[in-house]
């Protein structure tokens, strides 16, 4: 009877080191979750912050856009407003190697038929340009990245078309970011609604994903079959940027 109580004793002893044990490794899950869950929401706001910063240089530099004013003219309302929004640029200096100076400033300013990556100066431009305007942003390590084609006074028909369907085949991509998609079909969504107005879309340059790096894995390409590739999740973070031209796709450096 003596030898039933001791092991009874002991039989509940372990239950309840067990149960603390248990309780403790419950609330280790859910003190790591919810660390987890401030990590995330702290990302998604930094993120967040250096989206509206890259949008709001975007917007100022697209009301100074007009005849007459010059690319560098555009470069410096942009670095003005990235600082003034408390953030860096992540153009400026990026890049650079043997015999390759790295970038000079904090917007790639492309005119006509200069796809990407133009370098601003003092060329003033003219009435009936199209130019596209591309600025980013850090804020405490999270990059922000867009792009925009904007029309310089008045424009041909044919220039005001292509900047509309480019606008559209980039919307059809976004609308592609769902979860349980595939990332190849962000690219046939561009590229069917920019091949169906009789334009060409550029294969030498892709959209990409973005994050502490401006440029981070997986490209984005603005072509290809749907249903293939990664499945897109929740927490992706795209720049999807379609280039397009009238005409055929191709490009020269």
């Amino acid at each position: 009877r003596i030898v039933n109580v001791v092991v009874r004793d002991l039989v509940t002893a372990l239950a309840l080191v067990g149960l603390l044990f248990t309780t403790d490794r419950i609330q280790r899950r859910r003190l790591l979750a919810r660390e987890r869950a401030r990590a995330a929401l702290r990302e998604s706001e930094l993120r967040a912050q250096a989206a509206e910063a890259q949008a709001t240089a975007n917007e100022k530099i697209r009301e100074a856009i007009r005849p007459g004013v010059t690319t560098l003219e555009l470069d410096r309302i942009g670095r003005a407003v990235i600082e003034r929004n408390g953030a860096r640029s992540n153009f400026l200096n990026y890049g650079g190697g043997p015999g390759a100076p790295p970038f000079p400033a904090v917007i790639c300013a492309s005119p006509n038929d200069v796809i990407v990556h133009g370098i601003p100066d003092d060329t003033p431009l003219d009435e009936g340009d199209i130019i596209s305007i591309d600025c980013g942003a850090i804020i405490e390590g999270y990059h922000g990245d867009a792009a925009f084609t904007a029309p310089v006074g008045q424009v041909s028909e044919e220039a005001a078309r292509l900047i509309k369907v480019t606008d559209e085949s980039l919307f059809a991509g976004i609308d592609q970011m769902v979860d349980g998609n595939r990332l190849s079909d962000i690219g046939h969504a561009v590229q069917t609604v920019a091949e169906a107005a009789g334009y060409g879309v550029v294969r030498e340059y892709t959209g990409h994903a973005i994050g502490t790096a401006m440029h981070e894995s997986p490209q984005v390409p603005n072509w290809g079959k749907p249903g293939k590739g990664p499945k897109l999740r929740p927490g992706n973070v795209f720049a999807i940027e379609p280039m397009v031209n009238i005409g055929s796709a191709e490009t020269r450096v």
